[in-house]
């Protein structure tokens, strides 16, 4: 595989983990997917599991989530793993279910919610700066053991440079798109 083509897949996978990212910020409106990538630890069988494996997970309203275990013992397993996991999101044990009410976003919220995004943006970059560096490098080893011309050397640089920078120009309207996204909810 060629160095530009790693380098491009490598930024794929990096525009795809900051998708994953925002998708999971928890906002104003109830989604299954903010809970069910929680791993759940479940004491009976000694093995951890993503909570959509051991449970239905359901939307009642636009504010609230439902999740019932397919088996009720592990229900106190799963509230303990909602908590712990730290995504600003109280269950409330209904004793065969869980509910979880998501709060309304508050202006402090938003603003730190924005924060989340921007960080996450300047992450994606750096990882994007990182690999342009390690492909830049891989085709300066490669010339000076005399495998590639200097020519191509600095055609994969291009391309590289011109690839990172309609990537981070990407991100840029990603963190610009999920931010006006968060304020005006």
């Amino acid at each position: 595989m060629s160095i530009v083509t790693e380098f491009e897949q490598a930024c794929d996978k990096i525009l795809e983990h900051l998708w994953n990212s925002f998708k999971h910020l928890q906002l104003w409106r109830a989604s299954t997917w903010l809970v069910e990538e929680i791993h759940v630890h479940v004491a009976s069988r000694g093995m951890d599991q993503k909570l959509n494996q051991v449970a239905n997970i359901g939307i009642t309203d636009p504010q609230t989530l439902k999740i019932e275990p397919w088996d009720k013992s592990i229900l106190a397993d799963i509230e303990k793993a909602i908590y712990d996991a730290d995504i600003g999101l109280t269950p409330l044990n209904q004793w065969d279910y869980l509910m979880i009410k998501i709060p309304p976003m508050t202006k402090e919220r938003r603003a730190d919610m924005t924060k989340v995004v921007g960080k996450d943006g300047e992450d994606a970059k750096i990882a994007v700066r990182n690999k342009r560096h390690d492909a830049r490098k891989s085709a300066e080893v490669q010339f000076k053991a005399e495998g590639i011309s200097e020519n191509i050397r600095h055609s994969i640089e291009n391309k590289v440079d011109e690839h990172s920078k309609k990537i981070n120009d990407q991100i840029d309207a990603m963190v610009k798109a999920k931010s006006e996204e968060v304020m005006t909810i």
